[in-house]
């Protein structure tokens, strides 16, 4: 998929303009305002917020995460993204080494791909076995719904991206050197079935959208446009957050700023 010099899609994808920074950077300040309001009634009221991340390859999961994670205080919002499983981890029950980054009281949790990872990479690549997949369907909402009774407010997005717009990223992803350690041989096997994946999901997403813990499906073939509606429709699923701030004051130094001194023999290093 090609762009113009204004940054507008191709003939490809005439239906939407892309979205640029300034604009983007715009629309987003007051929605992290809101965020900061949210993360705040969350610990408050000592709620457990859990947020599922999925989508293919180049999708933009890793920047919806940072959009909202950013302006949080990482010691609230944490982010999980684990590795392949350990050949421990393999003989556990498969949600097992999931369920110790759970969220706690007053905590917010963003899954950047989670136990999903068994109906889509694992089943597309020949990781797990056909009855692991069934199994694995129908444990998933039985084990979301236990989540959901307990207290946890559970939301699954999914981001979507069009074949054409997956390898313009991947393009990108090949040429520049600060971005091409996201390409993993996986990613470049991946990226041949993208039929393969869409059948996946699609079984995936009929058997686990249910009522208690229901899929939202996300365009993010604008990334920017993607990150916004997200967040968007993440804190329009949650009451009115407002807490009262509690005011801090600052007490007047007792004298003149002081300048950062050093008696030993240690010295800054020079500046740029």
């Amino acid at each position: 998929m090609g762009k113009d010099k204004n940054g507008k899609k191709s003939d490809d994808h005439p239906d939407q303009d892309r979205l640029g920074k300034s604009d983007y950077a715009d629309a987003l300040e007051p929605l992290e305002v809101e965020l900061d309001r949210l993360a705040r009634w969350v610990a408050h009221h000592g709620k457990r917020v859990l947020v599922i991340f999925e989508g293919r390859d180049t999708a933009g999961k890793g920047g919806a995460i940072s959009a909202v994670s950013d302006c949080l205080n990482p010691r609230q919002c944490r982010v999980v993204a684990l590795p392949k499983p350990t050949e421990v981890e393999r003989t556990q029950w498969y949600f097992q080494r999931y369920t110790a980054h759970l969220p706690a009281a007053g905590e917010i949790v963003l899954f950047d791909r989670s136990w999903y990872n068994r109906a889509g990479v694992e089943k597309v690549m020949g990781y797990c076995s056909e009855d692991e997949v069934q199994r694995f369907l129908k444990q998933v909402p039985v084990f979301e719904q236990q989540l959901v009774d307990d207290g946890i407010l559970l939301f699954k997005y999914w981001l979507t991206v069009d074949q054409a717009e997956q390898e313009e990223r991947f393009a990108e992803r090949r040429s520049d050197p600060l971005k091409r350690w996201k390409l993993s041989p996986i990613d470049l096997k991946a990226r041949l079935k993208y039929r393969e994946y869409g059948a996946a999901r699609d079984a995936m997403l009929e058997a686990t959208h249910t009522k208690s813990a229901p899929w939202t499906l996300v365009d993010f073939n604008d990334q920017r446009r993607g990150r916004l509606t997200l967040i968007r429709h993440l804190l329009d699923q949650l009451p009115d957050c407002d807490v009262p701030e509690q005011r801090i004051e600052f007490e007047p130094l007792p004298g003149p700023p002081a300048r950062e001194s050093f008696t030993g023999p240690l010295k800054p290093i020079p500046s740029f």
